[in-house]
C-alpha cells in the first residue's frame, strides 16, 4: 500500500511539474491517473483474488479518492502553496480514506494480505504524522 500511495504521490506531483513545464493538456493528465488507477485495481484484483463486486468497489473508491486528492492538490498549486506539509496532510487524509474504504470491501483473508503489502507501514507512518503535526 505504502507503494501504491507514494506513486500515486509521485504520479500526482510529476502531473503537476509536468503541466508547469510542458503546459501538458488536462486530457493528457487524467489519462494518466486513470491508467495508473486501472493498474493498482488490476494488481488488487490479482492479488487478493477480489470477487467481481469488490473489483467494482476497489475501481470505485480509487477513482473518487484519486481525483479527489488531485483536485485538492491542484487547488493548493493554483493557490500558490508551497508548504510541503500541507500538500502531505492532503495526500494523507485521502489515503487514510482510501484504507478505511478497502478495509469495508475487504473480507478478513483479503484484509490480511492487504496490510502486508503495504498498507499497514503506509498507516502507521500516516499515523505517526499526525501525531507530529498534532
Amino acid at each position: 500500500m505504502k507503494k501504491i500511495l507514494f506513486a500515486a504521490f509521485a504520479l500526482l506531483i510529476s502531473l503537476g511539474s509536468a503541466f508547469a513545464q510542458q503546459q501538458s493538456s488536462p486530457e493528457e493528465m487524467e489519462k494518466k491517473l486513470n491508467e495508473f488507477i486501472q493498474k493498482e485495481v488490476a494488481k488488487l484484483e490479482t492479488s487478493l483474488k477480489l470477487e467481481d463486486w469488490q473489483v467494482f468497489y476497489a475501481d470505485s473508491i480509487l477513482n473518487h479518492d484519486y481525483h479527489a486528492m488531485q483536485d485538492e492538490l491542484k487547488e493548493m498549486r493554483d493557490s500558490k502553496v508551497y508548504n510541503t506539509d500541507l500538500y502531505t496532510k492532503a495526500n494523507d487524509k485521502w489515503s487514510e480514506q482510501m484504507y478505511n474504504s478497502m478495509h469495508k470491501i475487504l473480507d478478513e483473508k483479503q484484509w490480511e494480505k492487504y496490510l502486508k503489502m503495504g498498507a499497514a507501514r503506509e498507516k502507521k507512518a500516516r499515523d505517526k504524522r499526525k501525531a507530529r503535526y498534532e
